[in-house]
């Protein structure tokens, strides 16, 4: 768990490892007749992302992080913490458990085949947030309370993790992905929504019935969005500039964009990102006209176009707030949440603070004529899954997210894959 993530560009430089165990197969190709580069290019983008396997991008990661199912929450979030996670495998005993959308994802020994644990499920912060927001829901008598002591943070932090599991869609479907599968089936997974997905180096999966996936390994990485998109980044040379020169406008751009004032308590932000599922939103400006306004505009969600945005509130800000000062620090307005996180990032850790940690706190913005290549450098380099995308005011004009952008490249890959089967049809 201690395991130091490896930074942007040490994932490249293990990603061109392996693009240099290509050369061996080059040559052989040559010998055929024809270069394997002179393939790739007959292949096009869709050929390149069919050619890479997802085990590639495992072999990259560190070890899974994961937690017990008799771990506490406060424990989990310690964990989510140290380990500079936002989400970690729930592991339990063999056959005591239905595992998440019931599936059936074991570790087994690799000496002796034995199964050793079950994972049963994923939390995220965003299950933790949930689970903290439904405090008051039921209890009529806090509703005059502050925000902040309204919730027994204590009680709620005391729960084993298991029983939260589900209160996001990802962590009641626990996804895996064989290690085989293209890099361009996987972003067919991720443009769907889903964040990250298990993938064992080694698989023995089989398929029972229908709808149950019986998988036994040895190990699992976790593979994500953001791994994905780091793939890109390093292979942009390889995928060329028809794709990733294309602007972000009419790709998340346009719709709402829900957002939370920055007088917004936070624990109310919290609870209006629970019932709306989302992850993180924009803290926009945002002056009331009345009394009434004013309340409304504190405690609901509202469409953030056409307003200044000024910060991001996220599950990742309160996994980087301690535990120990959650309970006060949830009835405070997000916008002084946010200062005071910033100054225990800067303060407690800042130890383990680097230059590029600090980089990725930064607020990330794009303009509507960002390209698809800008867009991944910027999620990649700031590590987030989404940009907001603002004119030239520095107004909110959309979101593009990473979902959003696996999608577009996926769907482009297929295009042009069409057309060059066309043509030599």
């Amino acid at each position: 768990m201690a395991q130091q993530l490896r930074t942007p560009a040490a994932e490249e430089a293990l990603l061109r490892g392996h693009a240099a165990g290509d050369k061996d197969d080059a040559v052989a190709a040559a010998v055929a007749g024809e270069s394997k580069d002179a393939k790739r290019a007959r292949a096009g983008l869709c050929g390149v992302l069919r050619e890479r396997k997802v085990v590639e991008l495992a072999r990259a990661k560190r070890r899974l992080v994961e937690v017990p199912y008799t771990a506490t929450l406060a424990h989990t979030a310690n964990a989510l913490l140290a380990a500079r996670v936002s989400a970690v495998a729930v592991a339990a005993p063999p056959g005591h458990w239905i595992g998440a959308g019931g599936s059936m994802i074991l570790e087994s020994d690799p000496a002796t085949g034995a199964v050793r644990k079950h994972y049963i499920g994923m939390v995220n912060m965003l299950d933790i947030l949930a689970h903290i927001a439904e405090a008051g829901d039921d209890n009529d008598a806090a509703a005059d309370a502050a925000p902040g002591e309204a919730v027994d943070l204590d009680r709620r932090m005391a729960v084993p993790v298991s029983s939260v599991i589900g209160h996001s869609l990802e962590g009641l479907t626990l996804w895996t992905l064989h290690p085989n599968t293209s890099v361009l089936d996987c972003m067919e997974t991720f443009s769907k929504g889903v964040h990250r997905a298990l993938v064992p180096l080694e698989s023995a999966a089989e398929n029972v019935v229908a709808a149950e996936l019986v998988e036994a390994a040895p190990g699992y990485r976790m593979v994500t969005q953001m791994d994905v998109a780091r793939f890109l980044r390093a292979r942009a040379a390889e995928l060329g500039d028809a794709i990733l020169s294309r602007s972000v406008r009419g790709v998340g751009v346009g719709g709402a964009v829900l957002a939370v004032a920055s007088g917004t308590k936070v624990i109310e932000a919290v609870r209006a990102m629970r019932a709306a599922s989302l992850a993180a939103v924009p803290v926009v400006d945002a002056a009331p006209t009345d009394d009434a306004d004013a309340r409304r505009i504190l405690l609901q969600l509202q469409d953030g176009r056409g307003k200044r945005v000024v910060e991001t509130f996220s599950a990742t800000d309160l996994r980087d707030c301690p535990v120990a000062e959650l309970q006060a620090w949830l009835g405070v307005a997000v916008a002084e949440f946010k200062k005071k996180v910033a100054m225990y990032r800067a303060g407690v850790l800042a130890a383990d603070a680097d230059e590029e940690e600090e980089r990725r706190r930064e607020m990330v913005t794009c303009s509507p004529e960002s390209t698809l290549g800008e867009a991944i450098e910027k999620a990649v380099a700031h590590h987030v899954h989404r940009l907001w995308v603002v004119d030239e005011e520095g107004l909110l004009a959309g979101v593009v997210s990473l979902t959003d952008v696996l999608r577009v490249v996926r769907e482009a890959a297929i295009g042009e894959d069409r057309e060059l089967h066309d043509i030599l049809s």
